[in-house]
């Protein structure tokens, strides 16, 4: 009597085999949509309106320009009353008694993992310049600029609101 031939079974990978060849195709999908992420994550430059942290009252457009990969934020427009044409009294150097308006406060911010950082950040009202990182909030609605001494835990915040 002559055999039947032998069922052929499909070739099943082992269970952990098959979750590594998976884990290798979908790996690739997974880092190119984190970076294209990451490519279309919202932008700190544009026109934004800085609002005192003490008063809560809109002070100026700050308009914030990236070059080469570094950010700077110059004084487009004083909002104050009165203070349109204010000069830099308590600035030193260079800066000493120049119009506010126009001057670059922000300067040398480059993008890290989550913040810019690495920069710095010149306060008018006291002439003084702080180390400074910022961060981009509500979708790009708003940013958190920090200033500070040594290290972040050691300074300030003001939440900047995106005009344009």
């Amino acid at each position: 009597m002559p055999q039947s031939p032998a069922r052929s079974t499909p070739f099943r990978l082992p269970s952990a085999l098959a979750l590594a060849a998976a884990l290798m195709v979908a790996a690739p999908a997974a880092h190119a949509q984190t970076a294209t992420a990451a490519a279309l994550a919202p932008s700190p430059v544009g026109l934004w309106k800085t609002i005192d942290d003490e008063t809560g009252q809109a002070k100026s457009l700050i308009r914030i320009v990236e070059n080469s990969g570094v950010l700077s934020g110059r004084i487009e427009k004083l909002l104050t009353p009165g203070k349109e044409d204010a000069k830099c009294d308590k600035c030193e150097g260079e800066l000493k008694d120049q119009p506010v308006l126009g001057m670059e406060i922000l300067k040398g911010l480059r993008k890290g993992a989550e913040v810019w950082e690495g920069g710095t950040i010149l306060d008018p009202n006291n002439g003084k310049t702080y180390r400074s990182q910022l961060r981009v909030a509500d979708g790009g609605k708003k940013i958190e600029v920090r200033g500070y001494i040594g290290i972040p835990l050691l300074g300030r915040s003001q939440s900047w609101l995106r005009e344009q």
